[in-house]
């Protein structure tokens, strides 16, 4: 039997959260400045849509209903539904596991459209 090494705490040196956050900010913003203009428009517009309709999604909602392509990587998704979850139009909905067949149902955010956003975009 195989027994896995268990610490009773992270050892020193191993986990720098501040150093976690920074990276993905690094990666988010280069993926960001490398994201063909005519698909990050595409995803805003996809994303404002299913926002204003108040129900909860993921980024294969946007695949599945034709409003959007795959990406040609799949690092674009987090920019894009973090700029929208900046301006407001999106916030957090919970965690699903995703159904785009590329990710083999591993965890996701779902999303849904802020009350604000959605008031917003009916008036």
């Amino acid at each position: 039997m195989t027994e896995q090494l268990q610490f009773p705490e992270p050892v020193q040196g191993t986990v720098n959260i501040a150093a976690g956050e920074m990276a993905k900010a690094d990666g988010m913003a280069a993926a960001a400045a490398n994201t063909p203009l005519d698909w990050a428009d595409a995803c805003a517009n996809a994303i404002e849509l299913m926002a204003r309709r108040g129900t909860v999604f993921q980024a294969a909602d946007l695949i599945a209903e034709g409003l959007v392509d795959e990406p040609d990587s799949p690092n674009r998704w987090g920019p894009a539904f973090l700029r929208a979850s900046r301006a407001g139009v999106i916030e957090p909905a919970g965690v699903q596991q995703s159904r785009r067949a590329t990710v083999h149902r591993s965890l996701c955010r779902a999303w849904q459209g802020t009350e604000a956003y959605r008031d917003g975009a009916a008036a």
